[in-house]
Protein backbone atom coordinates (compact mmCIF):
# COMPACT_ATOMS: atom_id res chain seq x y z
CA UNK A 1 0.00 0.00 0.00
CA UNK A 2 1.52 3.37 -0.97
CA UNK A 3 2.54 5.83 1.71
CA UNK A 4 -0.08 8.63 1.39
CA UNK A 5 1.69 10.84 3.90
CA UNK A 6 4.87 10.88 1.84
CA UNK A 7 2.98 11.60 -1.36
CA UNK A 8 1.12 14.46 0.22
CA UNK A 9 4.34 15.93 1.59
CA UNK A 10 5.96 15.84 -1.83
CA UNK A 11 2.98 17.51 -3.46
CA UNK A 12 2.98 20.18 -0.80
CA UNK A 13 6.68 20.77 -1.27
CA UNK A 14 6.22 21.10 -5.04
CA UNK A 15 3.39 23.62 -4.61
CA UNK A 16 5.53 25.80 -2.38
CA UNK A 17 8.43 25.73 -4.77
CA UNK A 18 6.26 26.77 -7.77
CA UNK A 19 6.81 30.44 -8.66
CA UNK A 20 3.91 32.78 -7.87
CA UNK A 21 2.69 34.69 -10.93
CA UNK A 22 3.47 38.40 -10.71
CA UNK A 23 0.41 40.67 -10.47
CA UNK A 24 -0.47 42.41 -13.71
CA UNK A 25 -0.06 46.19 -13.57
CA UNK A 26 -3.37 48.04 -13.69
CA UNK A 27 -3.43 50.65 -16.39
CA UNK A 28 -4.45 53.99 -15.00
CA UNK A 29 -7.36 55.56 -16.81
CA UNK A 30 -6.32 58.73 -18.56
CA UNK A 31 -7.86 61.74 -16.88
CA UNK A 32 -10.17 63.72 -19.12
CA UNK A 33 -10.03 67.48 -19.34
CA UNK A 34 -12.95 69.82 -18.75
CA UNK A 35 -13.74 69.77 -22.46
CA UNK A 36 -13.59 65.98 -22.56
CA UNK A 37 -16.00 65.67 -19.65
CA UNK A 38 -18.28 68.26 -21.20
CA UNK A 39 -18.35 66.40 -24.50
CA UNK A 40 -19.23 63.16 -22.75
CA UNK A 41 -22.14 64.91 -21.02
CA UNK A 42 -23.32 66.59 -24.22
CA UNK A 43 -23.39 63.30 -26.11
CA UNK A 44 -25.90 61.97 -23.60
CA UNK A 45 -27.97 65.16 -23.46
CA UNK A 46 -31.14 64.93 -25.56
CA UNK A 47 -31.59 68.71 -25.54
CA UNK A 48 -28.14 69.17 -27.05
CA UNK A 49 -28.74 66.52 -29.72
CA UNK A 50 -32.11 67.99 -30.74
CA UNK A 51 -30.81 71.56 -30.86
CA UNK A 52 -27.65 70.51 -32.74
CA UNK A 53 -29.71 68.71 -35.40
CA UNK A 54 -31.96 71.74 -35.79
CA UNK A 55 -28.99 74.09 -36.14
CA UNK A 56 -27.30 71.76 -38.64
CA UNK A 57 -30.44 71.81 -40.77
CA UNK A 58 -30.65 75.60 -40.56
CA UNK A 59 -27.01 75.95 -41.58
CA UNK A 60 -27.60 73.63 -44.52
CA UNK A 61 -30.51 75.81 -45.61
CA UNK A 62 -28.35 78.91 -45.19
CA UNK A 63 -25.42 77.71 -47.28
CA UNK A 64 -27.33 75.60 -49.83
CA UNK A 65 -30.77 77.17 -50.35
CA UNK A 66 -30.86 75.82 -53.91
CA UNK A 67 -31.16 72.30 -52.50
CA UNK A 68 -34.58 73.16 -51.09
CA UNK A 69 -36.14 75.36 -53.76
CA UNK A 70 -35.38 76.63 -57.23
CA UNK A 71 -37.88 79.52 -57.07
CA UNK A 72 -36.71 83.13 -57.08
CA UNK A 73 -37.69 84.80 -53.78
CA UNK A 74 -37.70 88.24 -55.41
CA UNK A 75 -39.88 87.33 -58.39
CA UNK A 76 -43.62 87.96 -58.10
CA UNK A 77 -46.56 87.49 -60.46
CA UNK A 78 -49.45 89.64 -59.23
CA UNK A 79 -51.87 88.52 -61.94
CA UNK A 80 -51.37 84.83 -61.19
CA UNK A 81 -50.32 84.48 -57.56
CA UNK A 82 -51.72 87.46 -55.63
CA UNK A 83 -52.43 86.19 -52.07
CA UNK A 84 -52.73 82.64 -53.34
CA UNK A 85 -53.48 80.28 -50.46
CA UNK A 86 -51.04 77.54 -49.42
CA UNK A 87 -51.33 74.14 -51.10
CA UNK A 88 -50.04 71.95 -48.29
CA UNK A 89 -50.19 68.82 -50.42
CA UNK A 90 -47.45 70.13 -52.72
CA UNK A 91 -44.55 69.76 -50.32
CA UNK A 92 -41.37 71.74 -51.13
CA UNK A 93 -43.00 73.34 -54.19
CA UNK A 94 -43.14 77.15 -54.58
CA UNK A 95 -46.88 77.15 -53.85
CA UNK A 96 -46.53 74.92 -50.78
CA UNK A 97 -46.83 77.80 -48.25
CA UNK A 98 -48.77 80.19 -50.50
CA UNK A 99 -47.88 83.57 -51.99
CA UNK A 100 -47.75 87.10 -50.58
CA UNK A 101 -49.32 90.37 -51.74
CA UNK A 102 -46.57 90.80 -54.33
CA UNK A 103 -47.14 87.35 -55.81
CA UNK A 104 -43.88 85.99 -54.36
CA UNK A 105 -43.47 82.47 -53.03
CA UNK A 106 -43.57 82.44 -49.22
CA UNK A 107 -41.65 79.15 -49.15
CA UNK A 108 -38.85 80.52 -51.33
CA UNK A 109 -38.57 83.63 -49.18
CA UNK A 110 -38.57 81.45 -46.07
CA UNK A 111 -35.59 79.46 -47.37
CA UNK A 112 -33.55 82.41 -48.63
CA UNK A 113 -34.46 84.54 -45.60
CA UNK A 114 -32.54 82.15 -43.35
CA UNK A 115 -29.27 83.29 -44.93
CA UNK A 116 -29.70 86.92 -43.88
CA UNK A 117 -30.92 86.25 -40.35
CA UNK A 118 -28.36 83.58 -39.46
CA UNK A 119 -25.49 85.45 -41.13
CA UNK A 120 -26.23 88.54 -39.03
CA UNK A 121 -26.49 86.41 -35.89
CA UNK A 122 -23.17 84.65 -36.45
CA UNK A 123 -21.37 87.79 -37.58
CA UNK A 124 -22.54 89.79 -34.57
CA UNK A 125 -21.60 86.99 -32.19
CA UNK A 126 -18.06 86.79 -33.58
CA UNK A 127 -17.67 90.57 -33.37
CA UNK A 128 -18.89 90.94 -29.79
CA UNK A 129 -16.87 87.90 -28.68
CA UNK A 130 -13.62 89.31 -30.08
CA UNK A 131 -14.17 92.89 -28.87
CA UNK A 132 -15.72 92.03 -25.52
CA UNK A 133 -13.24 89.23 -24.86
CA UNK A 134 -10.24 91.44 -25.59
CA UNK A 135 -11.50 94.33 -23.45
CA UNK A 136 -12.40 92.03 -20.57
CA UNK A 137 -9.09 90.18 -20.75
CA UNK A 138 -7.04 93.38 -20.63
CA UNK A 139 -9.12 94.84 -17.81
CA UNK A 140 -8.99 91.70 -15.70
CA UNK A 141 -5.30 90.97 -16.19
CA UNK A 142 -3.74 94.41 -15.74
CA UNK A 143 -6.16 95.85 -13.18
CA UNK A 144 -5.49 99.30 -11.72
CA UNK A 145 -6.01 102.29 -13.97
CA UNK A 146 -6.53 100.16 -17.10
CA UNK A 147 -9.25 98.16 -15.37
CA UNK A 148 -10.95 101.31 -14.09
CA UNK A 149 -10.89 103.03 -17.48
CA UNK A 150 -12.16 100.00 -19.41
CA UNK A 151 -14.80 99.24 -16.79
CA UNK A 152 -16.16 102.78 -17.02
CA UNK A 153 -16.25 102.44 -20.80
CA UNK A 154 -18.24 99.22 -20.42
CA UNK A 155 -20.63 100.98 -18.03
CA UNK A 156 -21.23 103.79 -20.52
CA UNK A 157 -22.19 101.41 -23.34
CA UNK A 158 -24.08 99.16 -20.95
CA UNK A 159 -26.24 102.11 -19.92
CA UNK A 160 -27.44 102.67 -23.51
CA UNK A 161 -30.55 100.60 -24.33
CA UNK A 162 -29.48 97.92 -26.79
CA UNK A 163 -32.27 98.19 -29.37
CA UNK A 164 -32.64 101.94 -29.05
CA UNK A 165 -28.96 102.57 -29.66
CA UNK A 166 -28.92 100.16 -32.60
CA UNK A 167 -31.98 101.86 -34.14
CA UNK A 168 -30.35 105.28 -33.88
CA UNK A 169 -27.21 104.04 -35.64
CA UNK A 170 -29.07 102.16 -38.38
CA UNK A 171 -31.36 105.10 -39.04
CA UNK A 172 -28.37 107.05 -40.32
CA UNK A 173 -27.59 104.43 -43.00
CA UNK A 174 -29.95 104.44 -46.00
CA UNK A 175 -28.32 101.29 -47.43
CA UNK A 176 -28.38 98.76 -44.61
CA UNK A 177 -26.27 95.82 -45.68
CA UNK A 178 -25.44 92.83 -43.49
CA UNK A 179 -22.14 94.40 -42.45
CA UNK A 180 -23.88 97.60 -41.34
CA UNK A 181 -26.39 95.68 -39.23
CA UNK A 182 -23.64 93.50 -37.73
CA UNK A 183 -21.60 96.59 -36.83
CA UNK A 184 -24.57 98.34 -35.23
CA UNK A 185 -25.56 95.30 -33.17
CA UNK A 186 -21.96 94.65 -32.16
CA UNK A 187 -21.42 98.27 -31.11
CA UNK A 188 -23.89 97.88 -28.25
CA UNK A 189 -23.68 94.14 -27.63
CA UNK A 190 -20.09 93.54 -26.52
CA UNK A 191 -20.47 94.74 -22.92
CA UNK A 192 -21.86 91.49 -21.48
CA UNK A 193 -19.00 89.43 -22.92
CA UNK A 194 -16.49 91.95 -21.55
CA UNK A 195 -17.86 91.57 -18.02
CA UNK A 196 -17.90 87.78 -18.21
CA UNK A 197 -14.32 87.65 -19.53
CA UNK A 198 -13.06 90.13 -16.93
CA UNK A 199 -14.41 88.07 -14.06
CA UNK A 200 -12.96 84.84 -15.49
CA UNK A 201 -9.52 86.42 -16.02
CA UNK A 202 -9.40 87.84 -12.48
CA UNK A 203 -9.99 84.34 -11.13
CA UNK A 204 -7.59 82.59 -13.52
CA UNK A 205 -4.62 84.94 -13.16
CA UNK A 206 -4.26 83.89 -9.50
CA UNK A 207 -3.59 80.27 -10.53
CA UNK A 208 -0.24 78.62 -9.87
CA UNK A 209 0.55 77.98 -13.53
CA UNK A 210 0.13 81.67 -14.34
CA UNK A 211 2.39 82.68 -11.46
CA UNK A 212 4.94 80.09 -12.58
CA UNK A 213 4.89 81.47 -16.13
CA UNK A 214 5.55 84.96 -14.76
CA UNK A 215 8.43 83.66 -12.64
CA UNK A 216 9.98 81.99 -15.69
CA UNK A 217 9.93 85.31 -17.52
CA UNK A 218 7.14 84.60 -20.03
CA UNK A 219 5.95 87.64 -21.93
CA UNK A 220 2.56 89.22 -21.23
CA UNK A 221 1.27 88.22 -24.66
CA UNK A 222 2.27 84.59 -24.10
CA UNK A 223 0.65 84.50 -20.66
CA UNK A 224 -2.58 86.03 -21.96
CA UNK A 225 -3.04 83.90 -25.05
CA UNK A 226 -1.27 80.67 -23.99
CA UNK A 227 -2.25 80.31 -20.34
CA UNK A 228 -5.18 82.59 -19.50
CA UNK A 229 -7.32 82.60 -22.64
CA UNK A 230 -7.73 78.79 -23.01
CA UNK A 231 -8.82 78.54 -19.37
CA UNK A 232 -11.41 81.33 -19.57
CA UNK A 233 -13.20 80.29 -22.74
CA UNK A 234 -15.86 78.12 -21.10
CA UNK A 235 -18.14 80.90 -19.74
CA UNK A 236 -17.54 83.02 -22.83
CA UNK A 237 -18.65 80.21 -25.16
CA UNK A 238 -21.82 79.71 -23.12
CA UNK A 239 -22.77 83.39 -23.22
CA UNK A 240 -21.89 83.69 -26.91
CA UNK A 241 -24.01 80.67 -27.87
CA UNK A 242 -27.06 81.98 -26.04
CA UNK A 243 -26.50 85.50 -27.39
CA UNK A 244 -26.44 84.22 -30.97
CA UNK A 245 -30.14 83.45 -30.81
CA UNK A 246 -30.78 86.83 -29.21
CA UNK A 247 -29.03 88.64 -32.08
CA UNK A 248 -31.07 86.74 -34.66
CA UNK A 249 -34.22 87.87 -32.87
CA UNK A 250 -32.88 91.44 -32.66
CA UNK A 251 -32.25 91.52 -36.41
CA UNK A 252 -35.81 90.35 -37.06
CA UNK A 253 -37.13 93.02 -34.68
CA UNK A 254 -35.19 95.75 -36.47
CA UNK A 255 -36.40 94.49 -39.85
CA UNK A 256 -39.98 94.48 -38.57
CA UNK A 257 -39.54 98.12 -37.59
CA UNK A 258 -38.13 98.96 -41.02
CA UNK A 259 -34.53 99.39 -39.84
CA UNK A 260 -33.08 96.01 -40.70
CA UNK A 261 -31.59 94.50 -43.83
CA UNK A 262 -32.61 95.69 -47.26
CA UNK A 263 -33.61 92.43 -48.89
CA UNK A 264 -35.06 89.05 -48.12
CA UNK A 265 -35.23 88.33 -44.39
CA UNK A 266 -37.69 86.83 -41.95
CA UNK A 267 -38.17 90.16 -40.19
CA UNK A 268 -39.11 91.93 -43.42
CA UNK A 269 -41.60 89.17 -44.29
CA UNK A 270 -43.17 89.34 -40.84
CA UNK A 271 -43.51 93.10 -41.26
CA UNK A 272 -45.06 92.71 -44.72
CA UNK A 273 -47.47 90.07 -43.46
CA UNK A 274 -48.71 92.29 -40.65
CA UNK A 275 -50.76 94.39 -43.07
CA UNK A 276 -52.45 91.27 -44.46
CA UNK A 277 -53.02 89.45 -41.19
CA UNK A 278 -56.81 89.42 -41.61
CA UNK A 279 -56.91 87.87 -45.08
CA UNK A 280 -53.57 86.09 -45.51
CA UNK A 281 -52.24 84.89 -42.17
CA UNK A 282 -49.70 82.55 -43.77
CA UNK A 283 -47.50 85.43 -44.92
CA UNK A 284 -46.67 86.28 -41.31
CA UNK A 285 -47.16 82.85 -39.75
CA UNK A 286 -44.43 80.79 -41.39
CA UNK A 287 -41.53 83.28 -40.99
CA UNK A 288 -42.56 83.72 -37.36
CA UNK A 289 -42.42 79.95 -36.81
CA UNK A 290 -38.99 79.68 -38.43
CA UNK A 291 -37.66 82.59 -36.39
CA UNK A 292 -38.98 81.06 -33.16
CA UNK A 293 -37.47 77.66 -33.97
CA UNK A 294 -34.08 79.21 -34.79
CA UNK A 295 -33.86 81.33 -31.65
CA UNK A 296 -35.06 78.43 -29.51
CA UNK A 297 -32.48 76.07 -31.02
CA UNK A 298 -29.54 78.33 -30.17
CA UNK A 299 -30.84 79.07 -26.67
CA UNK A 300 -31.31 75.33 -26.04
CA UNK A 301 -27.77 74.68 -27.30
CA UNK A 302 -26.38 77.37 -25.02
CA UNK A 303 -28.22 75.96 -22.00
CA UNK A 304 -26.93 72.46 -22.73
CA UNK A 305 -23.35 73.72 -23.08
CA UNK A 306 -23.65 75.71 -19.86
CA UNK A 307 -24.86 72.69 -17.91
CA UNK A 308 -22.02 70.59 -19.33
CA UNK A 309 -19.33 73.12 -18.46
CA UNK A 310 -20.67 74.05 -15.03
CA UNK A 311 -18.82 72.07 -12.31
CA UNK A 312 -21.75 72.49 -9.92
CA UNK A 313 -23.92 70.20 -12.05
CA UNK A 314 -21.42 67.31 -11.87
Amino acid sequence: MPDMTKTTAVATSDDKSAPTPAPQPVKAEKARSLWGDAWQDLRRNKVFIISAVMILLLLTITFFPGWFTSANPEYGDLAKHYLQKPELGKVFSPEWLGYDQQGRSVYARLIFGARASIAVGFGTTVLVTVVGGLVGMLAGYFGGIIDSALSRLVDVFFGIPFLLGTMVVLNSFPDRTAWVVIGALGLFGWTQLARVMRGAVITTKQSDYVQAAKALGASTTRILFRHILPNTLAPVIVVATISLGVYIGAEATLSFLGLGLNGVSWGNDISDGGSQIRVAQWIMLYPSIMLTITVLAFIMLGEAVRNALDPKTR
